[in-house]
């Protein structure tokens, strides 16, 4: 009896009928029922009858580090790496908590709709929630990409939790220059839900690591329907709502794509890196000693002033308000840490529109003070994008006002 397998569980006066599910403790059972729910059941108290092997026929789950599937030589190559998050989760009967417990082949197991659409490579970076992701495993994480590259992949997709998927995206758009597709994806419900978007996310994302868009990535549901996934730039997009399925958006854009589900076609709206325009370059190294400082009125300056000072940071992102304000009171400080030697970048709160800080006093005083101006690109990414540009730029403040992944649009305008 294996994952994979369809049994038949016995247990009272109650039977049990689906596919065996991979379970987060020996002591219980996890099925998936026919409508979609999966049930832990003690298996003290179980008969279980194997009705079908392997239903899924996607070899055997093992936790090495990589595998591979057979292959079909006239098909694409697909690496799927995971990092965990929801997608790859299963509930912990212990708890009742959502775990993230699957390697890449469960995935393949518990997504039966990725056969026959590309040759598939599995290999796991690690196994978290996205809460716990760190810049250490953005290295990891990139270095594994670019072996999989080296390695013949003809686009390579990376599972991930949803919750800190913009900042990944970020820190491989800026690691990496790719000749082939980095696409990321989750799930914002877990696969025991029949409302999960896992399915979708997954076929939608191998479809666009076949495409031509040699670029980071993340495909996610584009509405709450189950009809197409949006295709976000990996340094664009935001995470805009907790639970729903569209939850993330392209901020100040169209989305660069969409993956139309049933059809299986992949459609882009604008302008991108085609196949094999770049070659393959790896530069991995950040620098961890920059944060990210989010201005709200009735700040303690001098608290937050003794903060700063005691971090010893070589960059700070403000997210101010409107066009890139913070108080007056707090300017001296940040000035102070630009004499210092540290790269201070402005970046704004509002979802839309850009940094100009040429308009009011305020402004022209952050500039006086050695501000730098970030443009509309997104506070996270501003983040990411500073910690790679000080390790890898002898002059990072002129990286922050120019693109350098497509974060920071020449125009910012509306859009439908």
């Amino acid at each position: 009896m294996n994952p994979g397998d369809r049994v038949r569980v016995e247990r009272a006066d109650v039977t049990n009928e689906g596919i065996l599910m991979p379970s987060s403790t020996p002591d219980h059972l996890v099925v998936k029922l026919d409508g979609g729910y999966n049930v832990g059941i003690d298996r003290t108290d179980a008969a279980v009858e194997v009705l079908e092997s392997d239903v899924y026929d996607v070899g055997s789950a093992d936790t090495e580090s990589q595998s591979e599937i057979s292959f079909d030589d006239d098909l694409p190559t697909i690496s799927l790496i995971s990092t965990g998050g929801t997608i790859a989760s299963t509930v912990d009967y212990r708890t009742g908590a959502v775990t993230a417990q699957f390697d890449a082949e469960d995935v393949l197991r518990a997504v039966p709709d990725l056969a026959g659409r590309a040759n598939y490579r599995g290999r796991v970076v690690t196994n978290i929630l996205s809460e716990n992701m760190t810049p250490d495993v953005w290295q990891e994480l990139a270095e594994a990409v670019a072996e999989e590259i080296r390695a013949g992949a003809d686009g390579v997709v990376v599972m991930h939790g949803t919750d800190t998927m913009q900042f990944s995206a970020s820190a491989l758009s800026y690691m990496l220059d790719t000749p082939v597709p980095i696409v990321f994806t989750g799930s914002q419900r877990s696969a025991d839900r029949p409302s999960s978007d896992n399915v979708m996310n997954a076929v939608c994302a191998v479809e666009a690591a076949k495409s031509d868009a040699a670029e980071v990535l993340v495909c996610m549901h584009a509405s709450t329907s189950d009809d197409e996934c949006a295709l976000h730039r990996g340094t664009r997009v935001r995470k805009n709502h907790t639970s729903r399925r569209d939850a993330f958006e392209t901020v100040g854009a169209a989305p660069l794509g969409r993956v139309d589900y049933d059809a299986e076609v992949v459609e882009f709206r604008r302008e991108y890196t085609e196949r094999g325009a770049v070659d393959l370059t790896v530069q991995t190294a950040l620098d961890g000693d920059v944060d990210l400082l989010k201005f709200t009125p009735g700040m303690d300056v001098d608290r937050y002033a003794a903060m700063l000072e005691d971090a010893a940071l070589d960059g700070l992102v403000v997210e101010g308000t409107g066009l890139g304000h913070v108080h007056t009171d707090l300017i001296p400080v940040l000035e102070s840490l630009v004499e210092d030697g540290v790269v201070v970048a402005m970046t704004s709160q509002c979802l839309e529109g850009r940094v100009c800080d040429r308009v009011y006093d305020t402004g022209r005083d952050l500039l006086d003070a050695g501000v730098v101006e970030a443009g509309d690109t997104l506070p996270g990414t501003a983040k990411v994008k500073l910690m790679w540009a000080l390790a890898n730029h002898d002059d990072p403040e002129s990286a922050m006002v120019r693109s350098l992944a497509g974060e920071l649009q020449q125009r910012s305008v509306p859009w439908t």
